[in-house]
């Protein structure tokens, strides 16, 4: 397992908190921590079955945008 943090830009309430949350959490995440404030999500995953890329794409298909 990789530990990663994205920032995540256009989250503005708590359903965009959940929204991300199972976003990731439908890719095989853990320690899924999502911070409003800050603007962030922090994850541990498996590189060889969930890329970044794939999690960004997953983001995105949630309507937001992961760096």
């Amino acid at each position: 397992m990789e530990k990663k943090t994205l920032k995540v830009k256009g989250m503005s309430c708590e359903h965009c908190v959940k929204a991300v949350n199972n976003a990731l959490t439908a890719l095989g995440a853990a320690d899924i921590a999502v911070n409003l404030k800050e603007g962030t999500a922090s994850f541990s995953h498996d590189p060889s079955l969930a890329p970044i890329e794939k999690i960004k794409a997953a983001i995105a298909d949630a309507g937001f945008e992961a760096n």
